[in-house]
C-alpha cells in the first residue's frame, strides 16, 4: 500500500505517463481529506525496517501525509515500508552525527590522558624499588626482615589503590559535559605534581648519590603509596560525599506543556546539576507529545484569524479612507464579540474528545480481552504430547495481534500517541506479556497511561543533543536564584534553583502526668 502511494505521488509530479497520471489522480482522490500543507514540502523517500512509528516521525513535526492504516489489514510483520523525511530532518540528523563524532573524540582523548596518568602513578613506586637494583646493585645493603615486610605492604596497598581507582574513576561516562569537571581536574593536577615532586626528590637525593640504604628507599616508596591513598580519600570526599547533603530545591518546568517536577540537589556545579536533572527527567517526566500541542495551536490560530479590509480607492481619497477605517473598526469589534464565545467551542471540543477517548478505550479493552482468551499456556505434561499447533510467545503474539490491531490503532490516533509506539514494539510487548503470563490489563497499561520517556523505544530518547543555556559559568556552583535552560530540538526545560532554608527547631517538654481530664456533664444531656 505504501509503495503504491509513493509511486502515485511520483507519477503525479513527473507527468511523464498518462497511465501514471491517472493513477496519481486516483491517489489524490483517495487522500483528499489530508492536510494541504504537506503537498509543498520537499521530501525524499528511503527504505526503512518495519519497526517504525505507526504514523512516522512526520506526524510529530507537522501535518505530513503518512499512510497509517496498518490496523485495518494487519496479518504479519514482514517486508519493508516507505517512510518520508523532509530536508530539515536530514540536516538535523547530519548535525547530530557531527556532534556525536566530536563528543566521541573528546571522550577518548580524556580517557587516554586518564590512562597515562594512572600508569605513571602505579609504575612510579615499582620504579623506585627496581632502579637501584639495575643501576648500582653491588653497593646496596642487604634487605632485612623489616624491609621484606615492607614489600608485602607495598604490594597490598597498590592492589587496594588499583581497585579503588577503578571503582571511582574508570566508569562508563554518563554524558558529555560542555566543560571539564573542576574537582576532577584539580585532583589530576595534584596527583601529577605530587608524583613529579617525588621523582625530583628521588633523582636528586637517591639516583645522583646512589644511596646504599635500600630499606630507606623502600620506605620512601611506601610513603608515596600512602600519600596516593590519602589523595584517593580526598577524591571520594570531593566527588561523591560533598554532593550528598541536599542544599538546593530545583524546579524543572517543560516549556511546551508546563509539566513540573521538584528535586533536591547538593553542592553541584551548574553543568553537574543539569546532568542530574536530565537523568531524573527521563524517568519522571512523561514522554513529550508534540501532537497534543498542534491541536491547541491550530485552534488558537483559527480563533485569532482576523478580517482584512482593503481601500480600493487608493490612499489619496481621504473621505473613502475614513469610511473604510470606520467600517474596519466596526468589523473588528464584531469579530472580537464573536471571539468571546470561543470558550464554548473549546468546552464542546474537549467534551467530544473525551467522549471519543472513552469510546475507543472501551472497544480496545474488549478487543484485547477477547484476543487473550484465544491463547492458553500449556502445562508440562501437555507439552510432552507435542500437539501440532503449539506456538512460541512470538508466534502467539503475531496470531492474536490482528484482532486487536484496529482498535489499538484508533485509540492511539485518538489520544495522539501513534508516534510513540511502532507495530514491532507493540508485538514485542505483547509477546513479553504472554511469556510472563500477564493479564490484558497489564498489557494495556502502557497504552492507556502514558509513561516516562525511557518506557518507549530508544529512538525517541537516545542520542538527543541538549544545550545548556546559562548566564553564569557552567563550572560555578549553584546559588539561590540561579536560572538556566536545557534546550533540545523540540522543547526546553527551565530550571530555577532555590536554597533550602535554615531550619531552627526548639524543644518543648510535656510532663506525662499533666494529661488529666474531667468529664463535663450538662443537665440537657442524656447521661
Amino acid at each position: 500500500m505504501d509503495t503504491e502511494s509513493t509511486y502515485s505521488g511520483y507519477s503525479y509530479y513527473s507527468g511523464r505517463s498518462r497511465g501514471s497520471h491517472r493513477h496519481g489522480e486516483r491517489s489524490r482522490d483517495r487522500h483528499k481529506p489530508r492536510s494541504k500543507d504537506s503537498r509543498s514540502e520537499k521530501s525524499v523517500t528511503i527504505n526503512t525496517p518495519p519497526a517504525e512509528p505507526l504514523l512516522g516521525d512526520s506526524s510529530v513535526r507537522g501535518e505530513q501525509v503518512q499512510d497509517d492504516n496498518w490496523g485495518e489489514n494487519t496479518t504479519a510483520v514482514t517486508g519493508t515500508s516507505e517512510h518520508s523525511l523532509s530536508q530539515e530532518d536530514i540536516v538535523r540528523i547530519t548535525k547530530d552525527l557531527e556532534d556525536s563524532v566530536g563528543l566521541d573524540c573528546r571522550r577518548y582523548f580524556t580517557l587516554t590522558l586518564a590512562v597515562i596518568l594512572g600508569l605513571l602513578v602505579f609504575l612510579t613506586p615499582l620504579a623506585f624499588l627496581v632502579l637501584p637494583h639495575l643501576l648500582w646493585p653491588d653497593k646496596l645493603q642487604p634487605c632485612g626482615t623489616a624491609c621484606e615486610g615492607l614489600f608485602i605492604s607495598v604490594a597490598f596497598k597498590l592492589l587496594i589503590l588499583l581497585l579503588a581507582v577503578w571503582a571511582l574513576f574508570f566508569r562508563s561516562p554518563r554524558a558529555g559535559l560542555p566543560r571539564v569537571f573542576v574537582f576532577r581536574a584539580l585532583l589530576a593536577v595534584l596527583v601529577l605534581l605530587f608524583v613529579v615532586s617525588y621523582w625530583l626528590f628521588y633523582g636528586v637525593r637517591i639516583l645522583e648519590s646512589q644511596d646504599e640504604n635500600y630499606q630507606g628507599i623502600v620506605q620512601y616508596a611506601v610513603s608515596l603509596v600512602d600519600a596516593l591513598l590519602f589523595i584517593h580519600y580526598l577524591a571520594i570526599v570531593l566527588l561523591e560525599l560533598r554532593q550528598l547533603q541536599p542544599c538546593f530545591s530545583v524546579c524543572v518546568t517543560r516549556n511546551t506543556d508546563g509539566e513540573t517536577r521538584q528535586y533536591n540537589l547538593g553542592q553541584l556545579s551548574v553543568q553537574r546539576a543539569a546532568l542530574a536533572i536530565l537523568e531524573n527527567y527521563y524517568c519522571d517526566f512523561s514522554v513529550h507529545n508534540p501532537a497534543l500541542l498542534s491541536a491547541s495551536k491550530s485552534r488558537a490560530a483559527k480563533h485569532l484569524a482576523g478580517l482584512k479590509v482593503y481601500n480600493v480607492d487608493g490612499p489619496g481619497n481621504n473621505a473613502a479612507a475614513g469610511l473604510v477605517h470606520s467600517q474596519s473598526r466596526a468589523m473588528i469589534a464584531a469579530a472580537a464579540r464573536r471571539r468571546d464565545s470561543s470558550h464554548n467551542e473549546l468546552y464542546y471540543e474537549d467534551a467530544e474528545h473525551e467522549r471519543r477517548v472513552r469510546k475507543r478505550k472501551a472497544r480496545l479493552v474488549v478487543a484485547v480481552e477477547e484476543a487473550f482468551t484465544h491463547i492458553k499456556r500449556m502445562q508440562e505434561d501437555e507439552q510432552k504430547k507435542a500437539p501440532g499447533d503449539v506456538m512460541d510467545p512470538r508466534e502467539a503474539a503475531q496470531a492474536i495481534f490482528p484482532s486487536m490491531a484496529r482498535a489499538l490503532q484508533k485509540y492511539l490516533r485518538t489520544t495522539r500517541q501513534q508516534h510513540c509506539h511502532s507495530m514491532e514494539s507493540i508485538q514485542q510487548h505483547l509477546a513479553f506479556c504472554i511469556t510472563n503470563n500477564m493479564t490484558p490489563k497489564a498489557f494495556l497499561e502502557s497504552y492507556l497511561n502514558p509513561g516516562p520517556t525511557l518506557q518507549y523505544s530508544r529512538d525517541h530518547w537516545r542520542a538527543r543533543q541538549w544545550t545548556l543555556v546559562s548566564e553564569v559559568s557552567v563550572t560555578s556552583g549553584l546559588n539561590d536564584g540561579t536560572i538556566f535552560l536545557l534546550k533540545c530540538v523540540d522543547f526546553s526545560l527551565v530550571v530555577t534553583c532555590r536554597r533550602i532554608p535554615y531550619i531552627q527547631m526548639s524543644e518543648e517538654f510535656i510532663d506525662p502526668k499533666s494529661h488529666k481530664f474531667v468529664l463535663r456533664l450538662q443537665s440537657e444531656t442524656s447521661v
